[in-house]
C-alpha cells in the first residue's frame, strides 16, 4: 500500500510514478477479461473457458476436472519404478538419505514381502478383498435394489446408508486425522493458546483409546472449537490454525455420521420399505453391525498392513524427515497413488509388491472388467482386460496386456531386450500354462517393449469420462 501512494523513499532508476499512471486500454483488448459472474450479464471479452496443456503450464487446468485429471494422469510415473527405487536390495541414492523412522517402516514392509506361490495367491486375494469396501451378499442385495428401485426416496436411503457405513468403515482414519491435524494446530499457535489445546488433545486422546465416541464428539463441539473460535477471532489468524480447523470440521461432521447409532438408523429407515423387508430377511440393527464388523476389509490382512507401513513412511517423508531426494520419491508416491484411485478412474487399480526367491518384483494391475473390444464388422464384444506393469530386479521392465472373453485367453507380453531370445519359449509356457487351466490360447506373443504402454491406449474407455464428468471449476 505504501508504494502504491507513491511514500516510500524513491529506488534509483526507477520510476515509481508509472505505477499510478493511468494506461489506456481499448475494449477490444484481448488482455480484458471480465470477472465471471452468473448473477448479471457482463461485456464482451475474449475468455474462451478453454486451456490447452501448453496454457496450464502443468498446473491445475480452469476449464475442466476431468482435463485435469487426464494430464496428471499423462505425467505420472509408474508406481512400480518408484517402489523399486526405494526397496531393491542393491540400494540406491534414495536408500541413503532415509531417517530412521522411514528405513523402520521400510523394512517392516519388506519383510512382508518375502512370499512363495502360495502366499503369492492369499496376499493377492487378500489385497482385491480389502481394497473392496463394498462387498458381500448385503450390498450385492443393496446393489440390486438401487438399480431396480423405483422411488428416488429408496435410491436417496440406500446412499445415505452406504455414506454412514463408509464414515463407520474409516473410523480409525478419521481419528487419525483429528489427532493430527489438531497436533498440527496445536504447533502453530502461540505458546499461550497451543497449550491450551494440547490439554484438550490429551483429553480427546484418553477419550479416543477408550472407544468413548460421543463423549470424543462432545469433546471436539463443545470445547474445542469454541477455543480456536476465540483464536480466530481475537488473533485474527487466517493461517495454517484456521485451515486445519476447516480440515477438523469435515473430519468431525464424518465422524459424527458413521457412529453405530447414525448406522443402525440409517439401516431402520431401508427396513421400512416394503420391497427390501422381505429382501434383508428381518436382519436387525444388532446382527447388521456384527455382519459388518466382521467383514473382509474390516480385517486387518497382510495387504492392508503393508499399506499401512508404506504410508507412514510416506507420512514421515513428507513430514520433512530424509534428504530432498527421498522426499521427491515418496511425493511421486503419493501423487500417483492418488491418480490411480481418482474418482475419475473407471478402472479396479491394485498393487502387488512381493519378494520371491530371491528377486524382487514390483508390480501395478489394472482391471476392467467391463471392457469391449470390437470384431470383425465393427461390433463391440464384452470381455475383462488386464495390464500388468512389473519392475523384475535384474530383468527389467514388463507390459503385460490380458485380454479374457469365457475360455479364450490373449496375452501380449513386451520385454526387455535381454529377454527377447526367450520369447518362443516364454510363449509356449504361457500357451501350458492357460491350456493347463482349461482356458483357450487364443493368441500369446512376447515381444521386445519399444516404449512402455499407457493406460489410455489399453483402456480407451477412460476419455468416455469426457462425456459425462467434464466438469468445469
Amino acid at each position: 500500500m505504501p508504494d502504491l501512494l507513491g511514500a516510500t523513499n524513491p529506488v534509483p532508476g526507477y520510476d515509481n510514478t508509472i505505477a499510478n499512471r493511468n494506461i489506456p486500454i481499448s475494449p477490444g483488448s484481448s488482455q480484458v477479461q471480465n470477472v465471471p459472474d452468473l448473477t448479471k450479464v457482463t461485456g464482451a471479452d475474449h475468455r474462451t473457458e478453454q486451456q490447452d496443456a501448453s496454457q496450464a503450464g502443468g498446473q491445475v487446468r480452469y476449464d475442466s476436472n476431468f482435463q485435469t485429471f487426464l494430464q496428471q494422469l499423462r505425467q505420472t510415473q509408474d508406481l512400480s519404478s518408484t517402489l523399486s527405487k526405494l526397496m531393491m536390495k542393491e540400494g540406491t541414492s534414495v536408500s541413503s538419505g532415509m531417517s530412521e523412522g522411514i528405513a523402520e517402516e521400510m523394512s517392516q514392509a519388506l519383510q512382508m514381502l518375502k512370499m512363495d506361490q502360495g502366499e503369492l495367491l492369499k496376499f493377492l486375494a487378500a489385497q482385491m478383498k480389502a481394497g473392496t469396501r463394498f462387498g458381500g451378499a448385503l450390498f450385492a442385495l443393496l446393489r440390486n435394489a438401487y438399480a431396480h428401485a423405483d422411488s428416488e426416496g429408496v435410491r436417496l436411503d440406500i446412499l445415505n446408508f452406504l455414506k454412514s457405513y463408509n464414515d463407520f468403515s474409516s473410523t480409525a482414519h478419521l481419528e487419525g486425522n483429528l489427532m493430527r491435524n489438531l497436533t498440527g494446530m496445536a504447533n502453530a499457535m502461540p505458546a499461550s493458546w497451543g497449550d491450551q489445546l494440547r490439554d484438550l488433545i490429551a483429553q480427546l486422546e484418553n477419550s479416543l483409546a477408550a472407544g468413548d465416541r460421543q463423549g470424543s464428539i462432545s469433546l471436539l463441539q463443545q470445547q474445542v472449537f469454541p477455543l480456536m473460535s476465540a483464536y480466530v477471532s481475537q488473533t485474527h489468524d487466517l493461517g495454517t490454525p484456521r485451515e486445519l480447523l476447516s480440515l477438523l470440521a469435515l473430519d468431525l461432521a464424518r465422524y459424527e455420521n458413521g457412529t453405530e447409532d447414525k448406522l443402525t438408523e440409517a439401516f431402520h429407515q431401508l427396513s421400512g420399505y416394503g420391497t427390501l423387508k422381505g429382501m434383508l430377511g428381518g436382519i436387525d440393527g444388532q446382527s447388521m453391525l456384527k455382519l459388518l464388523q466382521n467383514s473382509q476389509f474390516a480385517k486387518n490382512t497382510s495387504a492392508a498392513q503393508f499399506a499401512d507401513h508404506l504410508a507412514a513412511a510416506a507420512a514421515r517423508a513428507l513430514r520433512g524427515e530424509g534428504s530432498a531426494e527421498v522426499q521427491e520419491v515418496f511425493r511421486t508416491l503419493v501423487k500417483a497413488m492418488l491418480v490411480n484411485e481418482s474418482v475419475y478412474m473407471p478402472l479396479n487399480h491394485f498393487l502387488i509388491p512381493m519378494e520371491m526367491d530371491g528377486r524382487m518384483l514390483f508390480s501395478e494391475l489394472w482391471v476392467d472388467p467391463d471392457a469391449e473390444e470390437k470384431k470383425e464388422g465393427g461390433q463391440g464384444e464384452k470381455c475383462m482386460k488386464f495390464l500388468f506393469k512389473i519392475d523384475v530386479q535384474g530383468l527389467g521392465f514388463f507390459d503385460v496386456i490380458l485380454t479374457n472373453r469365457e475360455r479364450d485367453v490373449g496375452i501380449v507380453v513386451s520385454c526387455p531386450e535381454g529377454v527377447v531370445p526367450f520369447s518362443k519359449e516364454i510363449e509356449q509356457n504361457i500357451s501350458k500354462i492357460l491350456t493347463r487351466n482349461d482356458l483357450n490360447p487364443a493368441a500369446v506373443s512376447v515381444r521386445k517393449m519399444e516404449r512402455p504402454v499407457t493406460l489410455t491406449e489399453v483402456f480407451p474407455k477412460i476419455f468416455e469420462g469426457k462425456n459425462s464428468v467434464n466438469v468445469k471449476v
